[in-house]
């Protein structure tokens, strides 16, 4: 058996509240991360290759990048193999990686790669506007059903999806995906277990584990911005406050206390106003405020202190 390895990624831009990833087209439909193969024959670093071929794939050229995790799940290999020249029993190894850039710059209509909300592949992440409803009239009904007569089962899930007593946690987007996994709720399982796709589609799905990185991405986003100023990746040189707040929301599909956010940053000392109005809000002009790149580049910079609006009972 050959061992190859892969690469991916998950580029990441916040497009006011939707925030978007970038995708490609695989021929069967799916939508699927940027992924390529790592020679080391031909490429010094994993990240010169990543690079490399994700302009060549997709005409995007990567900023800020950091490596993710390392997915070498059996059951991956059932469309990323394609794209290698190679044995039927070869063994696939992807490397994930996470860019953020600040806007979902156009893409040429000669790439076959499009921006896309990553709600659509987990629409229960998103509770800005409350509690969605698909985890009420989806999700909880097909769990109890898969946990029906295991405690620990019950336990699980209630802890993931924030059920009966347990809070929700913005951070667990890797936990529930597995879970609803592991309980053969999402067309992946279906898919890589030879079943037949459920009646019902929970987010839509992608190729191979692609799902699976994604939300191993959102879970690392959603966390770091909390103890790393990488929001600010995912702004423009000149931005409102309003602006910041929607972006660290839409990350983290949460409302957030406004008086209390903005007391929390001024405390940071990131940003500093620039005297410039913005006069298309549709309210009072807002000011202009840019990010302080000597207060953020001191070692161990801590992120932004995130207080959740609670809109949930």
């Amino acid at each position: 058996m050959s061992l190859l390895i892969g690469l991916s990624v998950v580029i990441v831009a916040c497009d006011g509240d939707n925030p978007r990833v970038l995708t490609t087209l695989r021929s069967d439909t799916l939508s699927a991360l940027p992924f390529g193969a790592f020679d080391p024959q031909r490429h010094r670093t994993f990240e010169l290759a990543l690079r490399g071929w994700v302009k060549e794939q997709t005409g995007f050229q990567l900023g800020y990048v950091e490596q993710l995790y390392t997915f070498g799940d059996r059951d991956r290999e059932t469309s990323d193999a394609a794209l290698f020249e190679a044995s039927e029993d070869a063994r696939i190894v992807s490397v994930g990686y996470l860019a953020l850039t600040s806007e979902a710059q156009p893409l040429p209509d000669t790439f076959n790669a499009r921006w896309q909300g990553w709600y659509r592949h987990f629409p229960w992440e998103d509770h800005r506007s409350g509690r969605p409803a698909i985890l009420e009239t989806e999700l909880e009904p097909h769990l109890r059903t898969w946990a029906a007569g295991n405690p620990d089962r019950m336990s699980r899930a209630a802890m993931a999806f924030g059920l009966e007593d347990f809070s929700w946690l913005d951070e667990g987007v890797l936990e529930r995906y597995e879970l609803l996994y592991e309980a053969g709720l999402v067309e992946e399982c279906a898919r890589d277990r030879g079943l037949a796709a459920p009646a019902y589609r929970l987010g839509q799905a992608m190729t191979s584990d692609h799902r699976r990185i994604l939300a191993t991405a959102m879970s690392r986003l959603r966390a770091k911005i909390r103890y790393r100023p990488v929001i600010f990746e995912l702004m423009p040189d000149l931005f409102t406050l309003s602006a910041l707040q929607r972006a660290v929301e839409a990350v983290l599909g949460q409302s957030v206390h406004t008086q209390n956010f903005r007391r929390a940053l001024e405390r940071t000392g990131y940003v500093e106003g620039t005297g410039q109005m913005l006069s298309s809000t549709g309210g009072r002009p807002a000011e202009l405020y840019r990010l302080r790149r000597d207060q953020v580049r001191r070692s161990f910079t801590p992120g932004l202190r995130v207080p959740i609006q609670r809109t949930e009972p």
